[in-house]
């Protein structure tokens, strides 16, 4: 026998999966903390950007007093190169910020300053003298590190290093030739980090700016500049209030998201597969609605499933009480062809002849009459077989239909009218079994005429038969769809038929009725029009 239930193996439970999905929406904000280098990186460019305008001020002033001492033969630096030079057509000329965290522009810790090779011109020392104040208050808002070099870079002014070169520095020999140029190097602290230095003091590098002064196409000196940038982690030390209370908003929202996961996904998931266990265990009362359907989507599956567990419940109540019927209706007619035979052995193996001729004959007509009736039961049995099978893409005319009565029901009257030529969802033999039931039985109750009478609507053909026959009592209206109940089954009444009828009509998705008349029987069926 094949089994087909799942296979043995772990699966995750709904639960399961929903808890892990509303964790990692929990998580997904500290995860971002991660991504927040991203953040950094466009921090350092602002930074940056800040001591590139701020230099420039510095550069535009230092290069006036370079200029108002040119008289004084002044010694200038090296010449700028053409290609450095801005053009003199072009109205800006702005230097962008371009240091990337990301790439390969960190570089180690800035080399210390060097002591000079000759000191710095009298006239340079001068100007550094007169700027140095600009330059504290300066440093006072901005919170930058400034020196300003000559044209050997000799700083000139600065709150240290004041008579060293710092011309062996990449950024400030590029500019000593003319070009700015920056470099984002790693950050050393005067004292020993705290515990939470990497959320309260920043990302641990340095920007440093070098901006040339250009003076009669000649560098006249450079500005040195630098900067700790701030970054978010800074941010949000100081406002960790507000991130606290944006942290419990997000697990307050998980939560909220979980409550309605729970109470449209897993509580009726939940139900419903109680629901399934306690049908399987024979629970009757298990066919009611669910409390609660959560969803569209669940609401169709529970009416579904219990449609389908209320249907199969009935089919195996009707197999039950079928059993129960054909096991009774075969019981007689086996009971009487057993006695029948064992009294005619009897009387063959006696000496003498205990039954007359006529008794024989008579035991023996009664053998036939209960096998003709088992052989009609059995072709009712088979059309009822045929009658409940699915249909597959049946249709036929109505009239090929009537056609075939009339020809079974030969010298019968049967009349036909109406929109005859529409086509039903059915196929002619079974439409024909339909109707030669109600025929047949009609004219074994007196009926002399039987009329068929259809009248078409948009997606059903609404087919009437009626006859003259012998009318049927209130007592049995109900009962003579039911399978085995007969008035005639002394006769050979199978009391089949329109079970079958009935049968045909409903696995077709159409219906049969009994219409109440004063005189006469008739019956309405709706067929599925094609």
């Amino acid at each position: 026998m094949t089994s087909y239930r799942a296979r043995q193996k772990w699966r995750p439970s709904l639960s399961f999966i929903i808890f892990a999905v509303l964790a990692l929406v929990a998580v997904l904000p500290l995860l971002g903390l991660f991504f927040f280098r991203l953040y950094d990186n466009q921090l350092i460019r602002q930074t940056q950007a800040e001591l590139i305008a701020q230099s420039r001020v510095l550069a535009v002033i230092y290069a006036q007093d370079v200029r108002a001492q040119l008289r004084n033969n002044i010694p200038l630096g090296a010449a700028v190169p053409t290609e450095a030079l801005p053009d003199p057509g072009d109205q800006v000329t702005p230097i962008r910020p371009e240091l990337d965290l990301a790439g390969n522009d960190l570089l180690r810790r800035r080399p210390d300053a060097l002591p000079a090779t000759k000191p710095a011109d009298p006239a340079y020392v001068a100007i550094g003298a007169r700027l140095m104040p600009l330059v504290l208050d300066t440093q006072k808002v901005t919170l930058a590190g400034f020196r300003i070099l000559d044209p050997q870079g000799v700083v000139i002014a600065g709150r240290q290093e004041a008579g060293q070169s710092l011309a062996h520095i990449e950024e400030v020999a590029a500019a000593l030739r003319g070009q700015y140029s920056a470099a984002l190097r790693i950050r050393v602290p005067d004292k020993p980090p705290p515990p939470i230095y990497s959320i309260s003091r920043g990302v641990g590098v340095h920007v440093f700016s070098a901006m040339p002064v250009i003076v009669n196409d000649r560098v006249a000196g450079v500005i040195y500049a630098s900067r700790t940038p701030s970054n978010i982690f800074e941010h949000l030390y100081r406002e960790r209030g507000k991130f606290l209370l944006a942290a419990i908003a997000v697990i307050l929202a998980t939560i909220a998201i979980g409550l309605v996961f729970s109470r449209t996904v897993t509580r009726p998931m939940r139900e419903l597969v109680d629901r399934a266990m306690r049908i399987g265990r024979g629970d009757r009362n298990a066919f009611q609605p669910l409390q609660h359907y959560g969803t569209r989507e669940l609401a169709q599956l529970s009416d579904s499933f219990l449609d389908m567990a209320q249907q199969l419940s009935r089919r195996s109540d009707y197999i039950a009480t079928f059993s129960a019927h054909l096991t009774h209706e075969l019981k007689s007619p086996l009971t009487s062809i057993r006695g029948a035979a064992e009294l005619l052995q009897d009387s063959l193996q006696s000496k003498s002849d205990t039954l007359t001729r006529s008794e024989q004959q008579s035991f023996i007509s009664n053998i036939l009459g209960d096998v003709a009736r088992l052989d009609t039961m059995s072709q009712r049995l088979r059309e009822l077989a045929r009658a409940e099978s699915v249909p597959q893409n049946e249709q036929t005319p109505l009239s090929s239909v009537i056609e075939n009565l009339k020809s079974r029901f030969t010298g019968r009257t049967i009349i036909a009218s109406g929109c005859l030529e529409r086509s039903i969802g059915m196929s002619g033999e079974k439409a024909l079994i339909v109707l030669a039931h109600l025929a047949d039985n009609a004219f074994r109750h007196n009926a002399k005429s039987v009329q068929v009478e259809a009248t078409g609507e948009p997606s059903t053909v609404r087919v009437t038969v009626s006859n003259d026959g012998d009318p049927i009592s209130d007592a049995n209206s109900d009962k003579i769809f039911d399978a085995f109940f007969t008035t005639r089954r002394d006769s050979g009444g199978t009391g089949m038929g329109l079970a079958i009828a009935q049968a045909v009509m409903v696995s077709h998705g159409g219906s049969i009725h009994l219409r109440p008349l004063s005189h006469g029987v008739a019956f309405e069926l709706e067929f599925l029009a094609v």
